[in-house]
């Protein structure tokens, strides 16, 4: 079955789960669990959210392989599995246990080799789904998306995020924001590297970079990108930073990209790409 045609039915798996983040965000909301660091925090609705959407992906694709982020691997094994599923159910969480309207669901359908072939991104918040299927173009509740066309960096707004252990880790990005500061019109951090891809598809963002995302957190964000006619890479400039775990990623409408990577050079943040 092409993706395209399972896009519908994956869009309201995410709008499902949007409606249980809605429910818990309209309640008191402590945080079940911390993972890495005291900032990497898990809620109730996170897990009942991945559960709910592991459950149903299951249930309907029983040889596909699931990524998720509070549940690791699930589904057929991996190495076995004809296509893979990368789910995020909230990102943003920091933002959603603060009481902060800005997160979102995240799900995306990819080769074991990490192309993604379909994405889904909900904000319940906007009540906004972007989705994209592979060649069928880029859409926000079924209006075509496309990238911005600020052609100078000193024109563009663009955002990016922290790492958890910003705190302990000298390569947590102040350097990089620095650095983007002396060049840009506008600088954002706003708490999900998922809903950042895809305002850059939408044209709300010009550009976006982060280190340290998890497959999960980018993988329909990354299609939805490409698809509205924007570009992805790794800090130096190579395509598919998917392929690493904890990957360095730069996003932007393609006309502002080289002048991204070069900031990003000059600011020595290269790292491991």
């Amino acid at each position: 079955m092409a993706p395209i045609e399972i896009l519908p039915e994956v869009a309201a798996l995410a709008r499902a789960a949007g409606e249980i983040l809605r429910r818990h965000f309209a309640a008191p909301i402590p945080i079940s669990a911390r993972k890495s660091t005291r900032s990497d925090v898990v809620t109730a609705a996170d897990t009942e959210a991945e559960a709910f959407l592991v459950r149903e992906l299951v249930a309907r694709f029983p040889d596909h392989h699931i990524v998720g982020e509070e549940g690791g691997g699930q589904g057929a094994p991996a190495d076995q599995a004809p296509l893979h599923w990368f789910v995020d159910p909230i990102d943003g969480t920091v933002n959603f246990a603060g009481r902060l309207p800005h997160f979102c669901t995240s799900i995306a359908l990819a080769t074991p080799d990490r192309s993604p072939l379909l994405g889904v991104i909900y904000d319940p918040c906007r009540d906004e789904l972007f989705s994209a299927a592979r060649g069928a173009g880029a859409h926000l509740n079924g209006q075509v998306l496309h990238v911005s066309d600020t052609a100078a960096l000193n024109d563009a707004l663009v955002s990016t995020g922290f790492p958890y252990d910003k705190h302990l880790n000298p390569d947590n990005n102040l350097k990089e924001w620095g650095a983007f500061l002396q060049h840009i019109r506008g600088e954002r951090r706003l708490g999900s590297a998922a809903l950042d891809l895809a305002w850059v598809a939408a044209g709300r963002l010009d550009g976006y970079w982060e280190k340290d995302l998890k497959t999960y957190d980018v993988m329909a964000g990354i299609l939805l990108v490409q698809e509205a006619g924007g570009r992805i890479s790794d800090y130096r400039g190579e395509p598919r930073p998917q392929r690493q775990d904890r990957g360095r990623y730069v996003a932007s409408n393609g006309r502002l990209h080289e002048a991204m990577l070069q900031v990003l050079r000059d600011a020595g943040g290269l790292g491991g790409a």
